[in-house]
C-alpha cells in the first residue's frame, strides 16, 4: 500500500490477498507474460478489480517480485556460511539455477525478458550484491578462476535462464548439466592445467 493512502477494507485486502497469490503462481508457471484474465478469474474476482489494486501489470511485478527476489538472500546465506568457499560458490549457483527453473516468472525476472520497474532492480542488485561477495571469497581460496567477475555470472545466468525457458517442459533439469560443464571450467584448478 503506498504512503499516505487509507487502509483497505477488510474484503478488498482479501481480494489483493487473494489476486497476489493467484499472479504468482500463474508468473511461477507461466513466466511474467501469463494472461491477466485468468490471474483474476483465478482469484474469483473481475478484471476490473484486479485493475483497481495494480492498475499496471508492472504494479503487479512489483507487489510480488521483491519478496521472491529476497528469498535468493537465503541461498546467499547458506552459500555464505558454507565453510568450503568453493562449496559456497556451487551451491548459490545451483540454488539460484533451481529456483529460477522452478519459478518461470523469476527466470524471467533474472534474465530482464521484459521491462522491470526500480524496486525489481535493486532487489536484483541486491542479490548480485552477495553473489560479489561469495565470488571474492572463492578467489581469495584459490578455487575460483581470477578471471571470473560478476558481470560474468550476471551473463552464465541470463544463458542459464534462456537454456531453462527453452527446455523447461521437454528436459526442465537440463541446466544442471550445462552447469556442471561451466563449473568444471571455473575451477582455478582447471584454468591452471591449460
Amino acid at each position: 500500500m503506498a504512503a499516505g493512502s487509507k487502509p483497505l477494507r477488510v474484503d478488498a485486502a482479501r481480494n489483493r490477498d487473494k489476486l497476489l497469490a493467484a499472479a504468482t503462481q500463474a508468473f511461477a508457471e507461466h513466466g511474467l507474460d501469463a494472461p491477466l484474465e485468468p490471474i483474476a478469474r483465478a482469484a474469483g474476482v473481475s478484471i476490473g478489480t484486479l485493475y483497481a489494486h495494480f492498475p499496471t501489470r508492472e504494479a503487479l511485478y512489483d507487489a510480488i517480485l521483491p519478496a521472491q527476489l529476497a528469498a535468493l538472500d537465503a541461498i546467499a546465506t547458506q552459500a555464505w556460511a558454507e565453510p568450503d568457499p568453493w562449496v559456497g560458490f556451487v551451491r548459490f549457483v545451483e540454488g539460484l539455477f533451481s529456483t529460477q527453473a522452478k519459478d518461470h516468472g523469476l527466470n524471467d525476472a533474472l534474465a530482464r525478458r521484459l521491462p522491470l520497474s526500480p524496486a525489481v532492480l535493486d532487489a536484483c542488485r541486491l542479490g548480485f550484491q552477495h553473489a560479489e561477495r561469495i565470488l571474492t571469497r572463492a578467489k581469495a581460496a584459490g578455487e575460483l578462476r581470477l578471471d571470473f567477475e560478476p558481470s560474468d555470472l550476471a551473463a552464465l545466468a541470463t544463458a542459464m535462464s534462456q537454456l531453462i525457458h527453452e527446455s523447461i517442459s521437454t528436459t526442465p533439469d537440463a541446466w544442471r548439466r550445462h552447469l556442471a560443464f561451466f563449473l568444471d571450467g571455473l575451477r582455478a584448478s582447471a584454468a591452471r592445467a591449460r
